[in-house]
């Protein structure tokens, strides 16, 4: 799996004092599961070090600007910008993350500074090579790296970016209609932990009522799944498909077992343990009862178990 990143992340000393900004939860966790492609609009046109640059807020424009000459460097950041976005389809990308607060990587609350020199600047910009990304690919998985400390957050992305692979892949195949029941069948429960409007649209389409042709078929559930997954999960829904699992074997478990699996539950719900601790506990049933329906679903096992995401009270809300 290839995902894009700012190339000072991985320890490039390409910005502009002639350092990096190094992370080590990217570099020696998630470098065992993905192969970076790395990106610097910046190092493109700049040498290193060099002055740094700044978003400028002129009238209703945001130019570019370096932040001592004030000399305007706009359409060098912007041709550039739109240069490697335009690589990034070749690159064949699951994901991206970006560098924070900076001119042309970070995606939000980046420092616009006003045209008079004692004004205050707003933390309201965008990157400008972040929003080429954004405009040119609003399906592709996004994130900053500080955010990335929000283990919400985390979650969220790392498993819009397993599904985001997903997808593509299952679709290179050629699929039929009944190979596309299938793989909505095993993220029926993904996409109920998110959406259950969502859940809803995307059965409509498989049903495919109005007899449509399946290239068809399949563009509109590609975009309809890629929306789906973007939202982020929260715990009463993620609670709600935890009662939807333990209905396949209630019936079977005796009465002492039913209390214990509804009390693990609420002790989810209610932020004592994580969502780990009552996975394992419905792995066990599941095997026991050999329900096949579940063990499909993607839910269970979204993503390597050594990423420990789901570990933490702290990834659901």
């Amino acid at each position: 799996m290839r995902l894009g990143i700012s190339s000072c992340l991985l320890g490039t000393n390409c910005r502009y004092d002639g350092g990096h900004s190094r992370d080590r939860f990217i570099t020696d966790m998630l470098g065992e599961y993905f192969e970076f492609v790395p990106y610097c609009p910046e190092k493109m046109v700049f040498t290193t070090p060099r002055e740094a640059i700044r978003l400028v807020r002129i009238d209703d424009d945001i130019k570019v600007k370096t932040s001592v000459g004030n000399i305007d460097v706009t359409s060098k950041v912007v041709d550039i910008s739109k240069e490697l976005s335009n690589q990034i389809q070749d690159d064949d990308l699951c994901g991206f993350i970006l560098k924070s607060k900076s001119p042309t990587c970070g995606l939000e609350r980046v420092k616009v500074y006003p045209s008079k020199k004692n004004g205050m600047s707003e933390k309201n910009g965008i990157g400008v090579f972040a929003k080429q990304i954004k405009d040119k690919y609003p399906s592709l998985p996004l994130e900053e790296e500080g955010r990335l400390g929000d283990a919400w957050l985390r979650e969220n992305f790392l498993m819009q970016i397993f599904s985001y692979k997903n997808i593509f892949e299952f679709l290179k195949t050629n699929p039929s209609a009944k190979d596309l029941v299938a793989f909505h069948t095993s993220y029926k429960y993904i996409i109920y932990s998110k959406s259950h409007i969502s859940y809803k649209e995307l059965g409509q389409i498989v049903a495919n009522h109005d007899k449509r042709d399946i290239k068809v078929v399949l563009e509109d559930y590609k975009h309809a799944f890629l929306k789906a997954i973007s939202l982020k999960g929260s715990i009463s829904n993620t609670y709600n498909v935890l009662l939807h699992l333990y209905g396949y074997f209630k019936k079977d478990i005796s009465k002492d077992e039913k209390t214990e699996m509804l009390d693990t539950f609420e002790e989810f719900k209610n932020g004592l343990i994580p969502l780990i601790a009552v996975i394992k506990i419905l792995n066990l049933y599941i095997k026991r009862f050999e329900i096949d329906y579940l063990k499909s679903q993607i839910f269970l096992n979204p993503y390597p178990k050594e990423l420990a995401l789901r570990s933490k009270v702290e990834a659901y809300r």
